[in-house]
């Protein structure tokens, strides 16, 4: 269950030929049948966005939207006007079989950069997925297996207001992961009663706070797109705060996911810096942290290394967060390896069996905080990626 869990939502997961894992399901489809067609939108960054964010965001860019396709398999990213052309005819395509314009047709792709698509696959397996379309379980699990690259489960969640009406939603991500979103398809479907400006400013809240926080490798995607679709089939007017809490609640389940699925990860790393001037200095000191790749090896080894800790802290610039480096302390799993600056308990007495470790930064220069997530680099992980073209 995933985006057909909240009602006025239909699905379909199929196997379209875009793939070349043989047998594959490759493209997902998932139709809003209304009452209302509100939506919201965030994508990636990146200056060399794929062709389906360029098309998308002008999608979005009313609050409406009345489906989704989405393909894996295929980027579609730094393909031209050819690409661009490709999102728009597989817009088009599905809304002539849910009866929509193509402007309210969200398009989505995820894969190997610098390739078109298979475009008589895509269009040949929109028609399958559209014959598809149901509403149960297995549909909106089907459409979560679609969007897989080299995730190895789907990522869902579901939540129910109450006052009655629901959540649903799923994500792909798994490696290309970056504190500007990450490399991911997500789409959250909700039954509730919403406009557009509170569809846009929950999803934007609550983006910030959880697909903008994690980081597996520090790579940033072309092809990132978070999309909110609200049917309105509950006839509950949300509670605005409420409304904008569980979609917060719903993103950070799924970018907790990314993490706990990151490409060869054996550990997932939560970062929590306090006593900190602002929260954004939090949040710069807790990146930097993250970004470490010298510290996600050790972690790998199971070596909780504070010198690698203090080191990429020390990068974050004295404007951006104030802090007395003599005054820092750091605990991993609840022993302070790391005092005033300098060094605390022997780092042997850590216990790293565990698949999460906790990283606790005190700045003691303030009372604000900020917590990222990420994942340690393995060797499977260089293997993935040395073989992810071929």
């Amino acid at each position: 269950m995933s985006v057909t869990f909240a009602q006025g939502f239909s699905a379909a997961g199929v196997a379209a030929g875009i793939s070349s894992v043989e047998g594959k399901k490759d493209l997902a489809l998932v139709v809003n049948n209304g009452p209302l067609d509100v939506a919201a939108g965030v994508f990636t960054s990146n200056r060399f966005c794929a062709a389906p964010v360029q098309w998308s965001r002008g999608v979005v860019a009313d609050g409406r939207v009345k489906a989704v396709i989405l393909n894996s398999g295929g980027a579609n990213a730094c393909t031209g006007k050819p690409g661009y052309e490709q999102s728009e005819a597989t817009a088009k395509a599905v809304a002539e079989l849910v009866g929509a314009q193509p402007q309210d047709v969200a398009v989505c792709s995820t894969g190997l950069i610098g390739e078109l698509l298979p475009l008589d696959n895509v269009l040949a397996g929109a028609k399958a997925a559209y014959q598809a379309l149901a509403s149960d379980d297995q549909a909106g699990a089907d459409a979560s297996h679609a969007i897989m690259t080299t995730d190895t489960k789907p990522k869902t969640v579901t939540l129910e207001s109450g006052a009655g009406w629901r959540i649903g939603g799923m994500v792909k991500g798994s490696g290309m992961i970056a504190p500007q979103l990450a490399t991911m398809l997500c789409v959250i479907t909700t039954d509730a009663v919403v406009d557009a400006d509170l569809a846009k400013a929950a999803l934007h809240a609550g983006v910030e706070t959880s697909f903008n926080r994690i980081d597996v490798d520090g790579c940033m995607s072309t092809n990132d797109t978070v999309l909110l679709l609200a049917s309105g089939a509950s006839d509950v007017q949300a509670d605005p705060d409420e409304f904008k809490a569980l979609v917060a609640k719903a993103c950070a389940s799924l970018a907790r996911q990314i993490i706990g699925d990151g490409e060869g990860a054996s550990h997932d790393i939560r970062i929590v810096v306090s006593g900190a001037t602002s929260e954004e200095a939090a949040l710069a000191c807790g990146r930097a942290v993250a970004a470490s790749n010298l510290l996600k090896c050790a972690i790998s080894g199971n070596d909780p290394n504070w010198g690698r800790i203090v080191s990429s802290l020390g990068t974050v610039p004295q404007d951006v967060a104030p802090y007395d480096s003599n005054k820092v302390t750091v605990d991993v799993n609840g022993v302070r390896i790391c005092e005033n600056g300098g060094a605390g308990r022997d780092r042997s007495e850590v216990d790293m069996t565990p698949r999460e470790v906790h990283v606790d930064i005190d700045l003691n220069a303030g009372d604000a905080q900020a917590t990222v997530w990420t994942d340690d680099l393995t060797h499977e992980y260089v293997h993935i990626n040395a073989d992810y073209e071929s």
